[in-house]
């Protein structure tokens, strides 16, 4: 809870059919030459860096875009979600040491278009005409003030909630799919839900992990977050957002919460011992689950969220001013987002395209995961994407939200009232301009 929220973001796992997925795959249908620069590859050799948060899948991807680009090393580095943004600042401001492409996430994008004279602009590599692909507001959040393209769009988190079946049929309430999903049109029918789980529950097992993802979730489907269209945090003055904070207050007060923060060893040790019901399940989510529970394959499921959208993680690769070969960074960032890339790591390992003409192909319509009750993930997940109502993120929104996720954590926790943890929240976030 103290922590920035992961998002899709901390950690990915690389599923052995990756590999296999990307065997159909051709170099040049992947974009790896074909980024506007003109003539051939260079013999040069040339080593790139790349940096990221957790483990992206992106490494089989890589030997593929070596075949056309056979003097081109790729070293990955990787770093936890906090480290990694924390990290990036400081190499731009210092001026050194930042990676060739560099991934930023959706709630940290914001505060590095502001800085584009730190970054390479990547239509001077032809990457605009990819602009026509994208999601029309994940293409914007790459682009600079000044117009600049700063970075391509990986993947989006549309929302979904999974949960476990076994322990929803053990509380006496429905666990087929579309029985979940009409408990819970509303987060307040969510809660209600919550309490009559909690009545009959298994022992030790709590309706949902902890409330900072749900808060985030509740307020990612809000038309203004906690910035306006100005930039300025609006936290103290948007109704939404206090909605969402005392929905999840509401939450903490009937007991529902398992205590788990998330992205912890104890929130990772929950999955596998089944001490929780639900959880906030964007598409990356599922390889997570998928991986931390291993012996409850069949035991999960995935409904819609209440509320019936909302956006939770995806990134952005840029390439820093810093790179000595940005020409090969552009490349890589263009073969790595290609359309068929992203609909391989998608079905290797559930990170959900930013590209909408893959959402109605019947391979990914029609896909489904066997761990998850042959739950329709690429249904499930396309429906969300097209659902989504873009909101616009502020320069410091990581720090803006993580100051009020910090707030729910002292409520859990029991070190503040509510009333004490919101007015803290509120003077904190003076602190953040």
């Amino acid at each position: 809870m103290g922590t920035p929220h992961p998002g899709r973001r901390a950690v990915r796992f690389v599923a052995p059919m990756l590999a296999a997925s990307l065997l159909t795959l051709t170099a040049c249908g992947g974009g790896g030459s074909g980024t506007g620069t003109g003539g051939g590859q260079s013999t040069e050799k040339v080593k790139l860096s790349v940096g990221l948060f957790g483990d992206f899948g992106f490494k089989p991807l890589y030997e593929e875009f070596k075949k056309t680009h056979p003097n081109v090393e790729i070293e990955e580095r990787q770093a936890a979600f906090a480290d990694h943004h924390t990290n990036l600042a400081a190499h731009l401001a210092t001026g050194a040491g930042a990676a060739d492409v560099e991934a930023i996430e959706v709630g940290y994008i914001s505060q590095f278009t502001s800085q584009p004279d730190k970054f390479t602009d990547l239509k001077q590599y032809g990457l605009d005409k990819r602009q026509g692909e994208y999601l029309d507001w994940k293409w914007q959040q790459g682009l600079a003030p000044n117009g600049a393209l700063l970075g391509l769009g990986t993947d989006v988190g549309g929302l979904a909630m999974c949960y476990r079946t076994d322990l929803f049929e053990k509380a006496g309430l429905p666990g087929k799919r579309d029985e979940v999903s009409a408990l819970w049109p509303t987060w307040e029918q969510y809660i209600e839900t919550g309490r009559k789980f909690a009545a009959k529950a298994p022992k030790d097992a709590k309706f949902f992990d902890s409330p900072g993802e749900i808060f985030r979730a509740i307020i990612a489907q809000a038309p203004v977050g906690v910035y306006d269209a100005q930039d300025n945090i609006v936290v103290a003055t948007n109704p939404d957002v206090k909605k969402a904070w005392d929905l999840s207050i509401q939450m903490i007060d009937a007991g529902l919460s398992a205590k788990i923060g998330a992205f912890t060893p104890e929130w990772n040790t929950g999955f596998a011992k089944g001490s929780f019901a639900t959880v906030i399940c964007p598409a990356w989510m599922t390889a997570y689950i998928q991986d931390q529970a291993k012996d409850s394959a069949g035991k999960w499921d995935i409904a819609t969220v209440p509320g019936g959208a909302g956006n939770s993680g995806g990134s952005h690769l840029t390439v820093p001013k810093q790179s000595k070969h940005p020409k090969e960074a552009a490349e890589l960032i263009e073969f790595l987002t290609s359309a068929q890339n992203q609909a391989a790591v998608f079905k290797a390992i559930g990170n959900f395209p930013s590209i909408p003409s893959l959402y109605d192909q019947p391979d990914i319509q029609n896909f489904t995961k066997d761990f998850f009750n042959d739950a329709p993930v690429g249904k499930i997940y396309s429906d969300a994407a097209k659902n989504l109502k873009p909101q616009h993120l502020g320069p410091r929104e990581g720090d803006v939200r993580t100051a009020i996720g910090n707030g729910i954590g002292r409520v859990e926790q029991g070190k503040q009232s509510p009333d004490e943890a919101w007015a803290q929240v509120l003077k904190d976030l003076e602190a953040i301009k």
